[in-house]
């Protein structure tokens, strides 16, 4: 659609109405900058002739979901109000729309890309909608979709039951081989009370898009973007109930133009929002989404758009934008986070892609495995075998460094990471050493050839070892100022390990957790470390250790960590 020229003005119909002893490693602030694409969603004008809307996102702690109440009325504002589930003290300002769902970790507009957007306890999805040659909504972005074969349908020309069996998962990666199109119906089921939809009109039925909304009882989770033409004809026929939006540019005019159109909502690119801008449409009751996708998707960009008074920005790194804007705010972390193998939520893990991730979210610690070659080489990677993430066939030790070398890492993880190389242990100490600290696992490498490597990059101080405490005691033999990690699995192997290894800190099993451990830990000079994987990946969990005294969360998803901080009653340290 054409929405850079200045659009027609139509008239609106009315509508219804504890501190830890850690010293936090120095961040890299520097940005990805990665292809995206955005939309916005929002509020619409207010009373007497037109309903005010707003968003309102709630959740329980207890499902570790989002549930989801779109545009209740509110009254007129210089700042947005929004209302997240409590205790959010002080709310975030702003929420994340994720461009085409997670379409970095997974097929863009399906169902394993949306499902990873919920995981993440994001706010909104961009999904793109369009029609199959039998009048079905389903979603993609293009108007052709390219089966696992290679064959390209278009899909105005092909009725749903022959588009509907296409494998369109297993070009992204095999991990998603037999992913299937996802009808705006389904997506609809998937995303009740949990997500909240952009819908992209590429090709629609207007009438019919908004019956299925109704149908659906999403009308409170979803905003419209289309022209004003196509925007008219779905607000005639969900008489108002359903939330529009289009383009808006400073040459249209100010907030009136909005209000003429019904619009709920007004997406604005990031170089053209103004706060003055944002002002007055709040004024009017209307929502403001700022574009942030490509050369905008980083953090300059980022904080002139929060800073502006945006409501939602769209991206393709929320994760980031989450991370970042957490942390200027925030005074003092009550726990550290390390990311274990990286950031292994959004690439490969164990790969330098999935570091620099890490980093640019702010992790304190990165954990990573090093194994050795046939000839003795280290590098990066947990399984003893190369079957599950690389390419690679047997164990990894029978394989030279050259072998290794070669291996592609990241397309089973995804596309958009293919050709991803294994790094090897100096790639990788090299690129990151100064920026975040070392979570050393030491899966198959010498207590002699640690000791040399830490002393050689100068990191002793920025790294601890994770090992058992035999292999620790040989570590710290060589040398003592090394930082050993060994595992608790036990409260009563507490005293003699620390009598007979002096740790820097121990890798306690979640499950032994409690606050008298921790303080016991504590007396004795020693910092505690737990991995949150698998069972304890909740927001409650985390809280609990927090409030306890952890000093190090270990974790598969970071975003649901800084949501737990995030959710801290205001006070607690």
């Amino acid at each position: 659609m054409n929405t850079s020229s200045a659009p027609l003005i139509l008239r609106p119909r009315a509508v219804e109405a504890p501190t830890s002893k850690l010293q936090a490693p120095e961040k890299l602030q520097t940005p990805s900058s990665k292809p995206v694409v955005v939309s916005s969603s929002g509020s619409g004008p207010s009373k007497p002739k037109y309903a005010t809307w707003n968003l309102r996102f709630g959740a329980s702690l207890v499902l570790g979901a989002w549930c989801l109440v779109l545009f209740p009325a509110r009254a007129e504002s210089d700042t947005p109000a929004f209302s997240f589930f409590e205790p959010v003290q002080p709310p975030r300002a702003f929420q994340v729309m994720v461009h085409r769902g997670a379409a970095s970790q997974a097929p863009e507009n399906t169902k394993p890309a949306l499902q990873r957007c919920v995981e993440d306890q994001l706010e909104w999805a961009e999904v793109d909608v369009r029609l199959t040659q039998d009048g079905q909504h389903i979603l993609s972005h293009d108007a052709t979709v390219t089966d696992a074969a290679g064959k390209v349908w278009k899909i105005n020309e092909h009725p749903w039951a022959d588009l509907r069996a296409l494998d369109i998962g297993s070009r992204f990666a095999a991990r998603f081989a037999g992913e299937h199109l996802l009808s705006l119906t389904d997506c609809f089921a998937l995303a009740n009370g949990k997500l909240n939809l952009y819908l992209d009109c590429k090709a629609i039925n207007p009438e019919q898009l908004a019956r299925e909304i109704l149908d659906a009882g999403m009308e409170r989770q979803v905003v419209v973007y289309s022209d004003l033409k196509e925007l008219q004809r779905v607000t005639a026929a969900a008489k108002g109930k359903v939330a529009t939006m289009t383009k808006w540019h400073p040459q249209y005019g100010g907030a009136e133009w909005a209000v003429s159109n019904g619009l709920a909502a007004v997406e604005v690119d990031a170089p053209e929002l103004t706060a003055d801008a944002a002002k007055t449409f709040h004024r009017a009751g209307i929502k403001v989404q700022a574009k942030v996708l490509g050369d905008w998707d980083r953090v300059e960009m980022w904080d002139r758009a929060i800073a502006a008074g945006a409501d939602w920005l769209q991206t393709d790194l929320p994760e980031e934008i989450l991370a970042h804007a957490l942390w200027q705010r925030l005074k003092k972390r009550p726990a550290q986070i390390s990311f274990h193998r990286g950031a292994n939520h959004y690439a490969p893990e164990n790969t330098l892609p999935a570091f620099a991730k890490a980093v640019r979210m702010g992790a304190d610690w990165v954990e990573f495995d090093v194994r050795a070659t046939k000839d003795g080489e280290y590098f990066l990677l947990h399984d003893g075998r190369l079957n599950r993430t690389t390419e690679g066939d047997g164990p990894f030790s029978s394989v030279t460094a050259a072998e290794a070398r070669k291996l592609d890492a990241g397309s089973k993880f995804g596309r958009p990471f293919a050709a991803t190389a294994l790094p090897t242990m100096e790639e990788f100490l090299t690129a990151f050493a100064g920026k975040v600290g070392f979570y050393f696992d030491a899966k198959a490498i010498s207590p002699e050839a640690i000791a040399e490597t830490l002393q050689r990059h100068k990191i002793v101080e920025q790294t601890v070892v994770y090992q058992s405490p035999e292999f620790l005691a040989k570590l710290k033999a060589i040398n003592p100022k090394i930082r050993a990690l060994p595992p608790l699995g036990k409260p009563e192997n507490l005293d003699p390990l620390v009598a007979s290894l002096k740790p820097f800190g121990v890798d306690a099993d979640w499950n032994i957790l409690s606050r008298e451990l921790i303080a016991r830990c504590h007396a004795a000079g020693v910092i505690v470390s737990s991995d949150a994987l698998g069972d304890h990946e909740h927001i409650a969990d985390y809280q609990q250790a927090m409030d306890w005294g952890i000093d190090i969360i270990q974790t598969d998803y970071p975003l649901r960590v800084l949501r737990a901080i995030e959710l801290r009653p205001i006070g607690k340290p």
